[in-house]
């Protein structure tokens, strides 16, 4: 799918992480650039710079990210591989705020760049809140150190976390923000799903396989399960959670992706900008949920007391920094239809909520059922339909669910699945999500991230259902118990249209 795949590689360059001392460049940014290096991937000549308010020195900063590659990398640490790693990682402390900081910033790239010859490229990790995007690129600008978009220059290219944005207006804002100092073509917006093996295996299972494109439209598929199940409640991250909920942080873009990744036309070649225009077009596509039409096709909970693997786990609302009469959704619930020719009258059931049975995402698609003749006639006892499921965690793979005859005499049927592993059948563990999108920020490959178009489209879709729950609002939400599959209003969601959840 994406260049990095087909043979371009990632060119030398300097990683500068602000929030270099946070925990996603200990836990996932760092040792995501190490292993690469094992991997053999990675550029020959890179460095890695990490900027944060916490005074580090380079010795420190090394010796964090050794325990952090030593606690959280995908692969052990190997003592000669990290000698040559570690003199190649290197901090500046300093404030977002501070003009002086991008001074600073600039004249240690510099030196790191003159002692170890590179070029010059630098990628610039906002892994900081929204609201310290603006002065960090501002900052970035009034240095100098953002090279202009051309052939002969060294690349300047930025990846933004998420959220980007709350709501329509915010995340135009800050995409305006970003965009007065980096051109679209450089700015890479992160969404680490999309980085994930099964998921870009999505395309290929669709468009390489002779079985599956001609049925996959609205004569043959029944309808779309697509599940995010998260075993954790919100723990730490009450005070974000409160201001976000489950559809600002994992429908908006998690699921909202996999979905289009799911229903898209298919894209006359692999170059990022039609894959990404392929994508978008089915967000165009989703019919509105509006005004009262919120409280028909959306669903949403709170998590009560309860256990998870024998651990008493507080409700919602008695977790710390969660209000006692707080209406933010831990659960949600939709249905929601695609209005082109391909996904005619087909529902797409999404769900995703903290504190489920089990950690788990998956995305299933159902086809209709055979006509109730010879081996479907019986209509108390109605035959399993066939399920293509795509396991994207905990463990990556696939499975096919056909009919098969039950061995002995009589002919009765019984399903059974084909099952397929990554870590079976390639005998290692996929990548993690970040060392993917590194690499393809690396090469200039932004299939797997979202345009600035795309972005606004998924969020002027959200937005409409936030407005409709503001119009229509509730004082308090149904409960589920912490460690069970949901609120019995999901099910009744489903359940309306003669179908059921997918147990996981």
């Amino acid at each position: 799918m994406s260049q990095a795949g087909h043979g371009s590689s990632a060119e030398p360059c300097m990683l500068v992480i602000f929030g270099g001392s946070g925990d996603l460049a200990k836990r996932k940014l760092v040792p995501a650039v190490y292993n690469l290096l094992l991997d053999g991937v990675l550029p020959p000549n890179y460095a890695v710079l990490g900027l944060g308010r916490k005074p580090l020195s380079d010795e420190e900063f090394r010796a964090s990210s050794r325990e952090g590659i030593t606690k959280y990398s995908r692969q052990k640490l190997a003592d000669d591989k990290w000698k040559n790693f570690e003199r190649r990682l290197f901090y500046l402390s300093g404030s977002i705020d501070d003009p002086k900081a991008y001074q600073d910033i600039k004249a240690r790239c510099e030196k790191i760049e003159a002692e170890l010859t590179l070029p010059g490229n630098r990628i610039f990790y906002l892994a900081i809140p929204p609201t310290s995007f603006a002065p960090a690129c501002e900052g970035l600008k009034q240095a100098g150190l953002i090279q202009p978009i051309g052939n002969k220059a060294p690349f300047s290219r930025v990846i933004v976390e998420k959220p980007i944005g709350h709501d329509l207006a915010s995340a135009r804002e800050i995409n305006s923000t970003v965009g007065r100092v980096f051109h679209e073509s450089q700015i890479f917006r992160i969404d680490h799903y999309l980085g994930k093996e099964t998921v870009q295996n999505l395309l290929v299972i669709r468009f390489a396989n002779s079985i599956f494109e001609p049925i996959w439209n609205h004569k043959y598929i029944d309808h779309v399960q697509i599940t995010v199940s998260e075993a954790e409640g919100v723990g730490t991250r009450a005070t974000y959670y409160e201001e976000a909920g489950a559809l600002r942080d994992m429908v908006q873009n998690h699921i909202l992706q996999l979905m289009c990744l799911v229903a898209m036309e298919p894209p006359y070649s692999l170059d990022p900008d039609v894959v990404r225009n392929a994508r978008i077009d089915v967000l165009r596509c989703l019919k509105p949920i509006a005004g009262k039409d919120v409280e028909q096709f959306i669903v949403r909970a709170q998590y009560a007391n309860g256990k998870i693997h024998g651990t008493e786990v507080p409700g919602y609302r008695h977790e710390a920094g969660v209000r006692p009469d707080s209406t933010v959704e831990t659960y949600v619930a939709l249905k929601l239809f695609v209005e082109n020719w391909r996904w005619s009258g087909v529902p797409f059931y999404l769900r995703t909520g903290k504190a489920m049975t089990k950690r788990a995402s998956e995305i299933a698609v159902q086809f209709k059922d055979i006509p109730q003749i010879l081996f479907n006639a019986n209509p108390a006892a109605p035959q399993a339909p066939n399920v293509l499921t795509l396991r994207i965690q905990p463990e990556e793979g696939l499975s096919l669910r056909i009919m098969s005859k039950q061995p002995g005499s009589r002919t009765q049927t019984h399903p059974v699945e084909m099952h397929f592993k990554y870590g079976e059948v390639f005998g290692a563990p996929s990548p993690e999500a970040y060392e993917r999108l590194l690499l393809d920020v690396m090469a200039g490959d932004a299939s797997l991230f979202m345009r600035r178009d795309a972005v606004e489209a998924s969020w002027a879709w959200i937005t409409s259902i936030l407005d409709g729950w503001t119009e229509h609002g509730t004082k308090w939400l149904p409960e589920y118990p912490a460690g069970s599959a949901g609120p019995v209003e999901a099910d009744r969601l489903i359940q309306n249209d003669g179908r059921t959840w997918r147990v996981l």
